[in-house]
């Protein structure tokens, strides 16, 4: 086989799939008939390895993971915060709801460790998107979230898919954002490449590649966070399938984690 044919082989497509601005996302939706309707709405359908990327901020819709602010009664602790910080309390209390701990307070900016054990900026809490005055939070279990997407679109496709649930973070070592995987399903979310040859034959002793965050990347350049368009399908992908795969493996361990560490220290929490 030619150059130009092992190129094509390699070739990799992200298809925006946009869902109509009349369809209400809410709770108890079926989320997988929903997303397959956009792709069909769309002129295609699932073929066997797509990745089908999925914005947390629908997920979190379906499940019922919105709270009115009207409904939020702020504590002593969150209106201290909020004061000190210039942000409304309301938020606040639901940041510090969602938070295991909190990792940083700065410059309005409030960095915690959720319950699933991720850090970033206020537990995952987001007003962006949403109507009134309303916020997210992230799922509950955002890789049973994936597998219920995923079994929903196998069963009406008879497809072997995968599905990756992503949210848009910052980085402590770098500026701007980028999406990554919060939760996953039927893809390895790591490509371990330790024990293997480089180029040059050279063993490679700490490449460990985060594909799932990586797939999640490339399909925001695609969604953007105003076009309406919360799906995505990465299609021509190789990748390992892992029917118990978990987004919790993308989660460094704390005695590892030098940016945490450090943070922890500032605060007194670390030792």
């Amino acid at each position: 086989m030619g150059r130009m044919g092992r190129m094509r082989e390699r070739r990799v497509e992200v298809i925006p799939i946009p869902i109509a601005k009349d369809v209400r996302i809410s709770k108890g939706c079926d989320l997988a008939s929903l997303i397959l309707d956009a792709i069909r709405d769309n002129g295609t359908d699932l073929v066997d390895s797509d990745v089908v990327v999925v914005t947390q901020k629908i997920v979190s819709k379906a499940e019922n993971r919105m709270v009115h602010l009207a409904d939020v009664t702020p504590s002593e602790h969150a209106i201290r915060i909020a004061m000190e910080q210039g942000k409304d309390p309301r938020v606040v209390e639901l940041i510090l709801r969602e938070a295991k701990r909190i990792v940083a307070v700065s410059g309005g900016v409030i960095i915690t460790q959720t319950r699933h054990g991720l850090v970033c900026a206020n537990s995952g809490v987001d007003g962006s998107n949403i109507e009134d005055e309303s916020l997210t939070m992230l799922p509950i279990d955002p890789d049973a979230s994936a597998r219920r997407i995923r079994d929903g679109l196998m069963r009406a496709t008879g497809r072997r898919v995968a599905v990756i649930i992503s949210d848009t973070f910052g980085r402590p070592f770098r500026e701007g954002q980028v999406n990554v995987a919060v939760g996953v399903a039927g893809i390895k979310p790591m490509m371990d490449y330790r024990g293997m040859r480089d180029m040059y034959g050279k063993e490679l002793r700490v490449t460990s590649i985060a594909v799932a965050d990586e797939i999640a990347s490339a399909a925001e350049l695609v969604m953007g966070k105003s076009k309406g368009i919360p799906v995505a399908i990465v299609r021509g992908l190789e990748y390992a399938q892992d029917e118990q795969a978990s987004a919790r493996d993308l989660i460094r361990e704390e005695s590892r984690d030098i940016f945490l560490r450090l943070a922890l220290e500032r605060c007194g929490e670390a030792g």
